[in-house]
């Protein structure tokens, strides 16, 4: 998996609301900008590489939290960004081979908060996060490249953006 990196105070917020909103029996990890899901483990050397070389050309860069959405049974904080979305293009290009079907499609940036919840207790929550929500800024600090082991993640490496 490969996670985008984002500045402490933003984690940390992001953190809060899923421990607010997240089943806490299903809180296996923290709050994530899922960049890809399905990356193949026996590319993790090139996958790594790749990752490092672009982090390491890349400034950290601004993002906007810019609004809530349904996920049917759950809810996310939507994010936005021209960089992130080339940055993602980028790498879809070069893994296209690997992809998975939902890898392969064009990047919708969110952060879920809650997940796995009835449809009722999603559109509740929903209701009340647009209710109080502000949009907000935050800064992309890195690439976070993890291994998913069925539930928890174990991080393979952490490239942060020094370009």
């Amino acid at each position: 998996m490969l996670t985008l990196a984002v500045d402490q105070e933003t984690q940390q917020a992001w953190d809060e609301l899923r421990r607010t909103w997240f089943p806490p029996s299903r809180l296996l990890v923290g709050a994530h900008l899922t960049l890809f899901h399905t990356l193949p483990g026996a590319h993790s050397d090139a996958i790594v590489a790749a990752c490092a070389e672009l982090a390491a050309g890349t400034p950290p860069f601004p993002l906007t939290v810019d609004g809530v959405r349904s996920l049917g049974r759950g809810t996310a904080l939507t994010v936005s960004s021209p960089v992130l979305a080339q940055l993602h293009q980028t790498l879809q290009r070069r893994w296209r081979p690997w992809l998975t079907a939902q890898d392969a499609q064009p990047l919708r940036p969110h952060v879920t908060v809650q997940n796995k919840v009835s449809p009722q207790t999603a559109a509740e929550t929903l209701d009340l996060l647009r209710a109080d929500f502000t949009p907000a800024e935050a800064t992309a600090t890195g690439l976070d490249a993890w291994h998913y082991l069925g539930g928890p993640w174990r991080p393979l490496a952490s490239l942060p953006f020094t370009g």
